[in-house]
């Protein structure tokens, strides 16, 4: 069977075949069992993709390799700390200075006695204090947890302090379940996208991340790193296709729309990017950050995932309709595509606004209680950033069904298309 995938860098000199023309039965080789067109793009059409998707390709790599930091990575201006793992062997409610001062009221702090597993003293057991607030961590006697070692006498509770629980082993057995069930759903596809999900995260890691805290541009680095993880991403995921290219220009070509509305409207909006996270990262790296360039590299980067399953969706709906009834036109498959594409979009658009507002529920509850007007609670920097994120990226999601679309159904309507299959009868004479 002849697969209906073909890289589009390659250009060959295949004749091309007329637009809508099918096999005759008996002749070559077709052995389309419903997987979309058996041969490949015609060379026009494959010629034209790849000099669509060239600049992108080009200005990907190119952002990559000048943002690229070259530097150490900055410290943390109060110095680096060492974590500490541990588990809890007591907790009470105490003194927060470990005494009682005659005739002065001492607040009440939660009391914990660890016993370490690593760092500078493992096996002794020190004592953390922490005030007895709403917002302080409850522990009990068993929990694992991680402490922050500063320097100094590993001996005493005051060199330490506690930063959290540990978390490695059941976020280990979640991600071994989430990777099994893509593998029984999706084999060998299934298996690509893990593939693919693992070289995204270190495009952050070795790439967005160093960038950012090293001073480049955060929204030209979100840029630059969304086209990479967009072309591995779905090249090794769907296959070197026409299809697969059509999906990664109406991709591309959103971002790039998201990127400027974000960046015109939060500066329109006085958006400054900074929140309690923020700030207390500025504190920890004692030096200046773009906080509204980080606000637009993450709605560039929150916005990748939505979008890669719309235009995937609407690129496939295109083809399949192609395949269905080759004797539709480009304007046919165009406007049956786009009718797909408006329920499609509706539900994603809700996927964006409810994710978004789940991320700043604790925001949306402290405006509530603050007795502020509904006016003053939407123009709060917290909750503005906000909306700026979701319409500017439900803006994007609406504007890549049609330019996808559009695109697949020019292309689609000059492939080589295949009848759908047709279903098997049974040769066992009736009764």
């Amino acid at each position: 069977m002849h697969d209906d995938t073909v890289p589009i860098p390659r250009i060959t000199d295949e004749p091309e075949k007329p637009a809508g023309r099918e096999r005759e039965p008996g002749h070559g080789h077709n052995h389309g069992h419903g997987h979309g067109p058996a041969e490949p793009a015609s060379r026009n059409v494959r010629r034209l993709l790849t000099w669509l998707l060239l600049p992108f390709a080009l200005a990907s790599v190119v952002g990559v390799v000048l943002l690229y930091p070259t530097g150490d990575t900055p410290s943390p201006a109060n110095g680096q700390q060492e974590p500490v793992r541990g588990e809890v062997v007591a907790t009470s409610l105490g003194s927060c200075d470990g005494g009682v001062q005659v005739g002065t009221p001492d607040p009440a702090c939660l009391v914990v006695t660890v016993r370490m597993s690593d760092g500078p003293a493992p096996g002794k057991e020190i004592i953390s204090r922490s005030p007895n607030e709403p917002s302080t961590p409850r522990f009990t006697v068993g929990d694992k947890i991680v402490l922050a070692y500063s320097g100094g006498d590993p001996a005493k509770g005051e060199s330490y302090r506690v930063v959290d629980f540990q978390r490695g082993a059941p976020l280990a057995v979640l991600a071994v379940v989430f990777a099994l069930a893509i593998l029984v759903l999706g084999r060998y596809q299934g298996f690509a996208a893990l593939i693919a999900l693992g070289l995204s995260f270190l495009v952050l890691l070795l790439f967005v991340l160093p960038a950012i805290l090293t001073g480049e541009n955060p929204l030209l680095v979100a840029v630059a790193a969304a086209g990479v993880i967009m072309f591995i991403a779905l090249y090794l995921t769907h296959g070197f296709s026409a299809r697969t290219s059509v999906a990664v220009l109406g991709t591309m070509i959103s971002l790039v729309l998201i990127g400027g509305l974000g960046a015109l409207f939060s500066a329109a909006t006085d958006l400054t990017g900074l929140d309690e996270d923020t700030a207390l990262l500025l504190g920890t790296l004692g030096h200046g950050l773009d906080t509204r360039g980080l606000l637009l590299a993450g709605l560039v980067i929150g916005a990748l995932g939505v979008l890669d399953d719309v235009t995937v969706t609407q690129a496939s709906a295109v083809w399949e309709l192609r395949r269905a009834n080759p004797l539709l036109s480009w304007r046919e498959l165009y406007a049956a595509g786009l009718r797909i594409g408006r329920d499609h979009v509706s539900s994603a658009v809700n996927t964006l606004a409810m994710a978004y507002a789940g991320a700043a529920l604790p925001v949306l509850l402290f405006s509530y209680v603050s007795g502020a007007d509904l006016g003053t609670i939407l123009g709060s920097q917290s909750i503005a950033q906000e909306i700026v994120r979701t319409l500017v990226g439900s803006v994007g999601l609406v504007a890549c069904v049609p330019v996808t679309t559009v695109v697949a159904a020019l292309v689609a309507s000059r492939e080589p298309a295949t009848a759908p299959a047709k279903p098997r009868t049974s040769s066992r004479p009736r009764a």
